[in-house]
């Protein structure tokens, strides 16, 4: 693992390292995490992308369940979110989310000798459907939770949002998203809102890049090649649920599988036990019935919130 220094202090020994900055490649600054495995020889790697609105840091209960398991895991923070540069939400390119990932995944993927697994959440969902449905980087399989693969706005939105990304691409705006509704957890809720990296806004080409993103990949999902688990929050309230089923429904059976929580809000691996659990246990075992981990060790229960 590169040189870094550790995220929390006094914190233990799976605590996320952050590296030096990667320069994207118009030189944005992208944050870049690491975090160890107890394992004296990892196993296989997996690369997780973060979602609208947060950082890679909220996803550190799961990458500390695969570190445990003995996997390398890594992240970065996309351009405009949490440490790395550029301003709240904005894009230079429209498809710059998915360059600055390929190109991560690309180097992450020479500095462990595995192509990674990349485990997506929400927008880092759809971020990792374009990297692997584009055939940027190399990758082992996808995990992708509640992905928006359908909108949950009013029809009237979507005209002033789409005039927003022609005349003002750069302007950020608030985004309506309730951060009561992502997790039964309270504390998740709290740290969330309490969270200053967390920057809840959108600007017209990120709201450009998503709305043509979905697309895509909805025409693209009969030629998806990789070994997918599609982890769907049933009363999500940030993404429709529904995009989820249709786009399994358009995707190879024999390469995704598709797991459903009625009762869930929309970050599943951050959710209170009851719904959380499950959801670790299917990645558990879907992972032990997929050849993309070399060495696996520890319990499939969820862990809990530090």
């Amino acid at each position: 693992m590169p040189a870094g220094r550790p995220l929390l202090q006094g914190s233990s020994e799976l605590s996320p390292i952050l590296l030096d900055p990667a320069l994207a490649g118009d030189g944005t600054p992208l944050a870049r995490y690491r975090w160890p495995t107890p394992c004296p020889r990892p196993g296989a790697a997996a690369y997780i992308l973060h979602g609208l609105g947060e950082h890679a840091g909220r996803h550190d209960r799961l990458a500390r369940w695969l570190a445990a398991r003995g996997w390398q895991v890594a992240a970065h923070d996309h351009r405009g979110h949490g440490r790395s540069g550029g301003p709240p939400a904005a894009l230079r390119q429209r498809d710059d989310l998915v360059h600055d990932a390929a190109g991560q995944i690309r180097a992450y993927a020479a500095e462990t000798g595995h192509a990674p697994l990349i485990v997506g959440h929400s927008l880092g969902a759809l971020v990792a459907l374009r990297v692997a449905l584009d055939e940027a980087a190399p990758l082992a399989g996808l995990v992708l939770s509640s992905p928006p693969l359908m909108l949950r706005m009013p029809g009237w939105i979507l005209p002033p949002l789409r005039q927003l990304a022609q005349r003002w691409p750069d302007a950020a705006v608030p985004y309506p998203l309730a951060p009561a509704r992502v997790s039964h957890d309270k504390a998740v809720v709290r740290a969330f809102r309490q969270d200053p990296l967390a920057r809840r806004c959108i600007t017209g080409r990120l709201a450009s890049f998503i709305d043509a993103s979905l697309a895509r990949v909805m025409a693209a999902a009969p030629r998806l090649a990789h070994p997918t688990l599609l982890l769907v929050a049933g009363d999500d309230r940030v993404v429709a649920p529904a995009g989820s089923r249709v786009f399994a429904q358009r995707a190879p059976a024999g390469l995704l599988t598709l797991r459903w929580y009625p009762r869930a809000w929309h970050e599943v691996f951050n959710e209170c036990p009851e719904y959380a659990d499950p959801v670790y246990a299917d990645l558990g075992d879907w992972l032990d019935g997929h050849p993309i981990s070399l060495e696996r060790t520890g319990p499939n229960s969820a862990p809990r919130a530090v």
